[in-house]
């Protein structure tokens, strides 16, 4: 059974998210601070992060930056409060594959875990090419509005003088889109493809992840179109200014 490293300050919860998770046959370990989170993480090597924002010592955004420097594709969702809109956004924006909020369900939020390990076995697996020697070219460079999106190296090039950094689900969305081009495709198909069938979440999340790719396409920005009450649409020759 996988196992997931909790980073959690308040005690009585991290004591329940352990018992929740032991419970459900995981390994778990925990920190109560963001330095013994780091800590953690460089000495075992977990499966999945649950971190929680406001912790001591190092807070869990300092977490997130430090650990997605070492290791782009550890699931790592977000613990943080229902009315802190700001600090989902900056989770997300640093790497973050999801967040939960507090108080929280316990049968949304063992869904969420599980399917977060899922998708990441999928994608180790996917890397793995001695196991798949026909392997398709999801790890491919490709070309989204002019730029290219390069998924080994989780980088955006042609937007500025210097690559500007992707996270493994932004590579996703922009993959997805570019391979729809002018096709309207809606919020609930895009959370299935890439945060996998049956993902309890809400469309916000997929709305913050295209907010932090706007703005790092900067101009480009405009050939992802929404389409109000539906979803999203690639359009490569869309330029600011442009009618539809």
């Amino acid at each position: 059974m996988a196992e997931i490293l909790i980073a959690e300050d308040d005690r009585n919860v991290r004591e329940g998210l352990e018992d929740l998770f032991a419970g459900a046959g995981y390994r778990v370990r925990t920190a109560r601070d963001g330095a013994a989170a780091i800590a953690a993480y460089v000495k075992h090597r977990p499966d999945l992060l649950l971190l929680d924002v406001m912790m001591p010592v190092k807070d869990g955004f300092e977490v997130l930056s430090e650990i997605r420097r070492r290791d782009p594709l550890l699931p790592v969702l977000v613990l943080t409060a229902c009315d802190e809109q700001m600090d989902k956004v900056r989770g997300l924006g640093l790497g973050a594959d999801d967040y939960v909020t507090k108080p929280f369900d316990i049968t949304e939020l063992l869904a969420r875990v599980a399917r977060a390990l899922q998708r990441a076995a999928t994608v180790e697996a996917s890397r793995a090419p001695a196991e798949q020697p026909h392997a398709d070219s999801s790890q491919d460079a490709f070309q989204f509005a002019g730029a290219i999106v390069d998924p080994t190296r989780l980088v955006l090039t042609g937007v500025s003088r210097t690559p500007i950094p992707l996270t493994p689900r932004e590579v996703g969305i922009l993959r997805l889109l570019s391979r729809h081009p002018g096709e309207v495709l809606g919020r609930e198909h895009l959370l299935g493809t890439l945060w996998g069938v049956g993902y309890f979440g809400n469309t916000r999340t997929l709305d913050q992840h295209i907010a932090q790719l706007r703005k790092k396409l900067g101009a480009s920005a405009a050939c992802i179109q929404t389409v109000i009450g539906v979803g999203y649409r690639y359009e490569p020759g869309r330029r600011p200014g442009r009618r539809a």
